[in-house]
């Protein structure tokens, strides 16, 4: 076995555990669980280990994918157990097996998400984010690798549903991971810019799912 994948999940009070931290937790975690990482070669070697689309803080999710290389090939079945008594309460390993197509191949992510609503009436929200989100285009103002700049993020949400609660309206969505990746918290995003009066008094979003170009399960 050459690279390995693990699929994890991100829940609890670990939302709050930045990329960078979470980062030296695995590599502590596979330390303490007894996996020694391979290192790259050269003047600066780091561990081998990558994780496919980092998480914005306070996000939770269901379905992260972590790639890593291990000195010594490990039994698969009891790794995800032993991997998870070293980490911290709320990141889970719910399987590891040998990566074989490449992360550039997630394209899609099925997300839920509860957008809370203090004072407004959760019935009408709903029908007013639809509305919203039927447009052909909708162009936010948002930070790229270029600077600053206008971007229509429309073209990136395959699929997006709203249904009302109790003071709440509860989303589901499919948007595109990687080129272009549209973050969740964009979908309050837009509403913040373009139409304050149904933007909510606070949101929160989990990953569910990874796919591909084809919508088929990515693995």
């Amino acid at each position: 076995m050459d690279k390995l994948r693990l699929r994890f999940s991100k829940t609890g009070r670990a939302i709050y555990i930045s990329h960078l931290d979470l980062m030296h937790t695995m590599q502590r975690a596979f330390s303490r669980a007894g996996y020694a990482l391979r290192y790259s070669e050269g003047f600066n070697p780091h561990p081998q280990i990558s994780i496919a689309l980092p998480l914005s803080v306070g996000a939770a999710s269901l379905c992260e994918i972590m790639d890593f290389r291990l000195k010594e090939e490990p039994d698969l079945k009891v790794l995800p157990e032993r991997l998870t008594a070293a980490l911290p309460e709320g990141i889970r390993v719910i399987e590891a097996y040998e990566a074989v197509r490449k992360t550039a191949q997630l394209k899609w992510l099925a997300v839920e998400g509860v957008m809370e609503y203090d004072e407004r009436d959760a019935q009408e929200m709903a029908r007013a984010l639809t509305a919203f989100y039927a447009a052909d285009a909708v162009v936010i103002t948002k930070k790229t690798k270029r600077g600053v700049g206008e971007t229509d993020i429309r073209p990136g949400i395959r699929e997006i549903a709203f249904e009302a609660g109790e003071k709440a309206v509860r989303v589901r969505a499919v948007v595109s991971a990687q080129e272009p990746t549209i973050n969740p918290e964009l979908l309050a995003e837009a509403l913040r810019q373009l139409r304050p009066e149904i933007a909510p008094d606070f949101a929160k979003f989990t990953r569910i799912e990874t796919y591909d170009d084809e919508m088929q399960i990515f693995r």
